[in-house]
């Protein structure tokens, strides 16, 4: 009886062990993740603005593609990193403006931004406008007819009003109003579902991002989900 007792605790514990180790594991990705982006916004102002110091505007090309991809594809992993490829330039940089003002607070791109001249943005923006690889694609392929009829056509019943109106018909953009063809599927997901958060944060300076923010608001998060894969498949 005794021995009966003591193994079975003995495989509980065994199985409390793999359970913690399991779960360890599952964690120490993100966690890996969060102290890199800790010490990079921690050490960002100095290292940024020195890398951006070296190599003239290839050099700072070079350093967006780092992240950002070789072509501007975008990187598609735990932290999605946005698609720049094809993306209208007065959008561009008026984002990068954004990030030195606080409407778009963000612990490397502020810095980042902060580095660069109005010449120097427009330079950048007029690089990546110029490139258009295929998209990476990646999102759920059951969603993309759904996301279609809602970018063409809205909702109209839930007064949610067609992204074509604004985006174009191909997704395109124009001026202000970003491209979205070919955008990373995650990346426009967590755009969406938290526009309030990311857009718009310095209310003392106006932001075109508050045309975006109640469409963005009037959408669920299966809709949002739906518009992403769909503008995920577009060249």
């Amino acid at each position: 009886m005794c021995s009966t007792l003591r193994l079975d605790q003995t495989g509980k514990q065994g199985r409390l062990r793999r359970k913690v180790k399991t779960v360890g594991l599952q964690l120490a990705a993100p966690l890996a993740v969060l102290a890199v982006v800790s010490f990079a916004a921690g050490g960002a102002n100095a290292a940024h603005r020195h890398a951006f110091a070296r190599g003239g505007l290839a050099g700072k090309i070079q350093y967006c593609q780092d992240c950002h991809g070789l072509r501007g594809q975008g990187f598609r992993g735990y932290y999605p990193i946005p698609r720049l490829a094809g993306q209208q330039p007065q959008y561009f940089e008026n984002q990068l403006q954004a990030f030195t003002e606080g409407r778009r607070p963000h612990p490397i791109m502020s810095v980042v931004a902060h580095t660069l001249s109005p010449a120097t943005r427009a330079a950048l923006a007029a690089h990546f406008a110029s490139l258009n690889p295929p998209p990476i694609g990646g999102g759920p392929r059951r969603l993309v007819e759904a996301g279609r009829a809602i970018f063409q056509n809205g909702v109209p019943d839930e007064n949610i009003a067609a992204c074509a109106a604004c985006h174009g018909p191909n997704a395109q953009g124009h001026g202000q109003i970003p491209r979205l063809a070919g955008q990373l599927y995650p990346y426009v997901v967590k755009a969406l579902t938290n526009w309030s958060k990311e857009r718009g944060r310095n209310p003392a300076i106006s932001d075109t991002s508050a045309i975006m923010s109640p469409v963005a608001h009037s959408l669920n998060r299966s809709q949002a989900k739906a518009v992403a894969a769909y503008v995920s498949t577009l060249r």
